[in-house]
C-alpha cells in the first residue's frame, strides 16, 4: 500500500494492454511498476516515448511519470506490489490454439515472497486456463498468491476511453477476498461489476468477441445481397440497428474485421470448442466470410478495370482500423498481396502505420494525393477522418482513370459522383453511370439484366 493508501500495481507486459492499464490505474492514483522483457521498449518508455500509436496514452503517461515506473527487473515489479497484472501477448500457434508461453514464463519468473498478493490476468487466456495456473503456482510453493481473471475490453484507438469508462468490468475469482479487492481498484469508475467464477471469466471475453465479429461477418454479408438486388445496407442498418433488441453497434459494412484481438480470438474459441469435442459451425462460417470479404475488392477493379497486371492501385489506409497504427491481420495486407501477384502496381499510404517491412514491392508515399496521383483506382481500406476530403477536381483529374472504390462507406455516394468520379461501396446501389470510358462494361447486377 501506497503512503497515498492506494494499493502498488505492478504490471506484466509494456504491450498495448499492459501500458494502457498501467496509465490508467495511475491516473486512479496508483503507484504502478510495470515490467517487460525488451530492454529497448523499456529504454524508449523511460525516455517518455511510445511504441506505438495510441490517443490520449503519451498525454496520460507524461502526467503520471511520477507514479509509473517501467523496469526489466521482475523483482521490482512484484516485491513491493498488491496486484500483478499479467498482459502478455497470447498469439495463436499454427494449431489456432492461444500460444501462453508468456503467461507460463511470468509464473515461472515470480519471486518467492512471504506476503500474500493477487495475480490479475489481464491478457486473453482459453477457458480452463485459471485452474492451470492455480495449480502451477501452487507447484512453485506460491499457493499463498490469489488469482483473479480481469479480461480487458479495450479497443485500439479508443482503449484510454474504454477503460476509464467501462461498459462493465468482469471479475472471475477462486476466493471472494481475491474478487472483492480487485473490484475495488475500479470502485472510482461506477461501472457494474460482473463478479463470477474464473471460468466464466474467461469465457466472457472470448463470447463477447465472437459476438461481434459475428454482428460484423453478418452485415458484409447483407452489404453483398444488397449488391445483387439493388438495396443500400447503410439504409438496411439503420432499419435493423433501431430496433431495441438489435442495436446499432457494429453494424457497419466494410473489408472485415482485423487486427490483434478478433483474429486471434475467433481462432481460440474454435479450437477450444474442436478440442472440447464440440464443432463451433456458426464461428467457422464467420471466419470465412471476413476472408471472403477482404478478396471482394480484387473482383470489384476487375469488373472495372478488366485485368489488373500493369495497373496501378491506391491503397488509402493500411492500419486495420482508423485510431491506431496496428497491422496485424489487417484487410490491406491481403489486398496488396492479391494485387502485386496480379501484376497491379501498389501505391500505399497512412498517416501513422509503418507497413514497410510487411508489404514488400509497393511504393509508400507520405500523403494521399501523391499516392493517387495516375492511380487507375482508389481504395479506401481504412476509415481515416481525412479521407472524407479525398473526392476533389483536382485528385480527380491527377488519377488516369477517377475510380474510388470506398471499402469502409466513409463517402457520400451522390457527391462522389457529381464530381466526376466512378464510385462504388460495400452494400450501396449501383449507379448507371458508374462505368470508367474506354473499358469493358462492368458486370451488372442480376436484377438490373432482367
Amino acid at each position: 500500500m501506497s503512503a497515498a493508501g492506494k494499493p502498488t500495481i505492478g504490471i506484466f507486459g509494456a504491450g498495448w494492454v499492459g501500458l494502457v492499464t498501467g496509465a490508467c490505474f495511475a491516473e486512479l492514483g496508483h503507484p504502478v511498476v510495470i515490467r517487460d522483457v525488451v530492454p529497448e521498449r523499456i529504454e524508449l518508455l523511460q525516455a517518455g516515448e511510445l511504441p506505438f500509436h495510441e490517443a490520449e496514452l503519451g498525454e496520460l503517461l507524461e502526467r503520471n511519470r511520477h507514479r509509473v515506473r517501467f523496469t526489466l527487473d521482475v523483482r521490482e515489479a512484484v516485491e513491493g506490489s498488491d496486484f500483478a497484472f499479467v498482459c502478455v501477448g497470447t498469439p495463436p500457434t499454427y494449431s489456432g490454439d492461444a500460444d501462453l508461453s508468456a503467461v507460463w514464463t511470468v509464473l515461472d519468473e515470480l519471486p518467492q515472497l512471504d506476503r500474500r498478493f493477487v495475480l490479475v490476468m489481464k491478457s486473453t487466456v482459453p477457458v480452463g486456463t485459471g485452474e492451470k495456473v492455480r495449480a502451477g503456482l501452487e507447484a512453485r510453493g506460491l499457493g499463498q498468491v490469489g488469482y483473479v481473471s480481469n479480461p480487458e475490453f479495450l479497443a485500439e484507438g479508443s482503449a484510454v476511453r474504454d477503460f476509464t469508462r467501462p461498459d462493465r468490468v468482469v471479475v472471475g475469482a477462486f476466493e471472494p477476498r481475491d474478487a472483492d479487492a480487485v473490484a475495488a481498484l475500479y470502485a472510482d469508475l461506477g461501472a457494474p461489476i460482473v463478479r463470477c467464477d474464473v471460468n466464466s471469466a474467461e469465457m466472457i471475453k472470448l463470447a463477447a468477441n465472437a459476438f461481434l465479429m459475428t454482428r460484423i461477418s453478418f452485415i458484409n454479408e447483407i452489404a453483398n445481397v444488397c449488391e445483387a438486388t439493388g438495396a443500400d445496407v447503410e439504409r438496411v442498418a439503420e432499419g435493423i440497428g433501431l430496433d431495441h433488441r438489435l442495436g446499432p453497434h457494429f453494424l457497419k459494412a466494410g473489408l472485415g474485421w482485423g487486427g490483434s484481438c478478433f483474429p486471434k480470438d475467433s481462432l481460440a474459441l474454435k479450437q477450444l470448442a474442436a478440442n472440447s469435442g464440440y464443432h463451433f459451425q456458426l464461428l467457422a462460417a464467420v471466419i470465412e466470410v471476413n476472408e471472403l470479404q477482404k478478396r471482394r475488392v480484387i473482383g470489384k477493379l476487375e469488373k472495372h478495370l478488366g485485368k489488373l497486371r500493369g495497373k496501378r492501385v491506391a491503397l488509402l489506409g493500411l492500419a486495420f482500423k482508423a485510431g491506431t497504427d496496428d497491422m496485424r491481420e489487417a484487410p490491406s495486407l491481403v489486398l496488396a498481396s492479391r494485387l502485386l501477384a496480379e501484376g497491379a502496381e501498389v501505391r500505399a499510404w497512412d498517416p501513422v502505420a509503418d507497413a514497410t517491412a510487411l508489404i514488400h514491392g509497393a511504393d509508400f508515399l507520405d500523403t494521399y494525393a501523391e499516392a493517387v496521383r495516375g492511380a487507375d483506382a482508389a481504395v479506401i481500406v481504412t476509415a481515416w477522418p481525412e479521407l472524407r476530403e479525398l473526392p476533389t477536381a483536382e485528385i480527380r483529374d491527377s488519377m488516369r482513370s477517377p475510380l474510388i472504390l470506398d471499402g469502409r462507406n466513409l463517402l457520400d455516394p451522390a457527391a462522389v459522383r457529381a464530381l466526376g468520379f466512378v464510385y462504388e461501396g460495400v452494400g450501396r446501389p449501383w449507379s448507371p453511370a458508374d462505368v470508367l470510358p474506354e473499358t469493358p462494361e462492368p458486370q451488372r447486377a442480376k436484377h438490373e439484366l432482367a
